[in-house]
């Protein structure tokens, strides 16, 4: 069993730059690929970013490819959403996830997920 929080959400201008952190509960972070999905409202969920279980890997949509930067320290239990160059189109709930298997763009590959982080972005 793995319990995420995240946490760093908030209201920032377009352009400007925001650090999403998820900290899991437990002693197999490790074992577990990390991802970060967001869903806006009226919009299906979307995936942002997942890394894999020793950080040497990374993989991104198009969407925030070259904006945002997933990242994770094991010994910390953490991982992270540096996002930069916000858009407007950014404006969600950002969710992470922990899931067993490889790295997925897919939320049903990930076993858990945090409450979700509201990131809104001003025009």
């Amino acid at each position: 069993q793995v319990q995420l929080v995240e946490s760093g959400g908030g209201l920032v201008q377009a352009g400007g730059s925001l650090r999403l952190s998820c900290a899991a509960s437990g002693r197999t972070f490790s074992s577990y690929t990390m991802g970060w999905f967001r869903q806006a409202p009226g919009k299906e969920r979307e995936f942002v970013a997942a890394v894999s279980r020793n950080v040497d890997n990374t993989y991104y949509p198009d969407s925030v490819k070259g904006r945002f930067t997933i990242s994770r320290d094991n010994a910390k239990n953490t991982v992270y959403l540096q996002m930069n160059s916000l858009k407007p189109e950014d404006t969600a709930v950002y969710y992470c996830a922990a899931g067993s298997g490889y790295f997925s763009d897919s939320g049903a590959r990930y076993d858990y997920w945090g409450q979700g982080t509201q990131v809104t972005v001003s025009s």
